[in-house]
């Protein structure tokens, strides 16, 4: 008769209490669109009876107790380390994790991207633990060389891509294929998952988007330099210069570069058309979405990416997305995708204005949305899906 199991997971800055709170009473996150992956996670767990112990990373330590699950906000040594002190603290945070494993008497440990190194998991291996790392960023940038340092941590990391894994799940396809090229081919099954989001959440949201001027351009994210924000303040700029003010900019996020931005902004002149609104709730979102014409997602390519989950919604609002193959959701959304070279300033404000001009390249791209989006609805396509294969097949 196989052991029960009892499961390490541990991720990177996701509050899973509340996750766990919302789960427990049967109800959506109140902040995050798409189904949390920790709520998944306690799904898959109760599907096989199997006991856990979830570690995040957080500011302050908190713990929850129940019968199946210790719950834990763990605080990080280093807070915003760099250099030498932020390869010290994915060290230590691995090691902590490993204690942490060993006294919960863990047989199978599930680590998120950015909580550790992933060679360290390979101690886990070595102790008796099956090993599922989840990859929710590709393991190098796809566009640009990658740094002596990064190349000798992936070459320490092939053993536990190749054996010392039981499995692997992956957000992307391309993630999978770096797996298979950093391996030689010779890796451990790999399970490919989606973001996986509620029909519900945008029910409310207008199908067919108001065809007023001005045309809305939406961006949802972090911002950040990196993250193509002001990219899309110099496209404001280009279409000021040119008299035009009929396209308007709706930025919505928080991040480290939110001043610096309204700063630029008021400095461009260009705050009538380029207005950043800072952090919205998710009932503020559906309104943006519901006002919106199109999304544009602008990340750049030293940025890691690993699905870009506001491609998703975007396509489930029914929205049009312009981005790059940064993103890796590009290969699976394509058709509602006007996909342009990276980091191209130029190609970004051209696809806006051939959208906002060309009335049937819009229809015809707003209308694929609505063949795209049932695979974002399949619980199979999911990582509680990808997970409960997995656990059934653990003897």
């Amino acid at each position: 008769m196989p052991k029960p199991l009892r499961i390490l997971y541990a991720v990177g800055p996701e509050n899973v209490i509340e996750s766990y709170k919302c789960w427990l009473a049967g109800e959506n996150n109140s902040i995050q669109v798409s189904i949390t992956y920790s709520s998944q996670f306690y799904e898959a767990c109760k599907t096989v009876n199997a006991t856990a112990y979830v570690i995040a990373q957080a500011q302050e330590q908190q713990i929850v107790r129940d019968e199946q699950f210790i719950i834990e906000h763990r605080p990080i040594l280093f807070p915003n380390a760099q250099g030498i002190f932020y390869h010290l603290q994915q060290i230590l945070f691995g090691l902590n994790l490993l204690v942490s494993a060993y006294r919960f008497q863990a047989n199978v440990v599930i680590v998120d991207s950015g909580t550790t190194y992933w060679f360290l998991l390979s101690l886990f291996h070595w102790l008796g633990m099956k090993v599922i790392p989840s990859l929710h960023c590709t393991l190098w940038r796809k566009y640009g060389k990658q740094t002596f340092g990064e190349k000798i941590i992936l070459k320490l990391s092939q053993n536990l891509f190749s054996s010392h894994s039981q499995a692997i799940t992956v957000v992307s396809h391309e993630i999978s294929e770096q797996i298979s090229e950093l391996t030689k081919g010779r890796h451990v099954k790999i399970f490919e998952f989606l973001p996986s989001f509620n029909r519900a959440d945008f029910a409310d949201i207008t199908t067919k988007p108001n065809a007023s001027i001005p045309f809305r351009v939406l961006y949802a994210g972090r911002i950040e330099y990196s993250k193509g924000v002001f990219d899309l303040l110099e496209i404001a700029k280009r279409f000021a210069a040119e008299g035009r003010k009929d396209i308007v900019f709706d930025i919505c996020g928080d991040g480290s570069a939110l001043e610096a931005l309204r700063l630029a902004v008021q400095e461009s002149g260009v705050e009538d058309i380029f207005l950043c609104h800072g952090y919205c709730k998710k009932g503020e979102m559906k309104t943006m979405f519901s006002n919106s014409h199109v999304v544009i997602v602008p990340t750049r390519s030293d940025f890691v990416e690993g699905f870009n989950r506001v491609v998703a919604e975007s396509i489930l609002s029914g929205r049009p997305v312009i981005t790059s193959a940064v993103c890796p959701a590009v290969f699976y959304l394509q058709e509602g995708i006007v996909e342009v070279p990276p980091d191209d300033v130029m190609a970004y404000g051209n696809a806006l204005l051939n959208l906002y001009k060309n009335y049937q390249f819009y229809e015809q791209k707003r209308q694929a949305c609505f063949t795209l989006q049932e695979q974002l609805y399949d619980i199979n396509h999911s990582w509680y899906f990808a997970l409960k294969s997995i656990f059934l097949e653990i003897e």
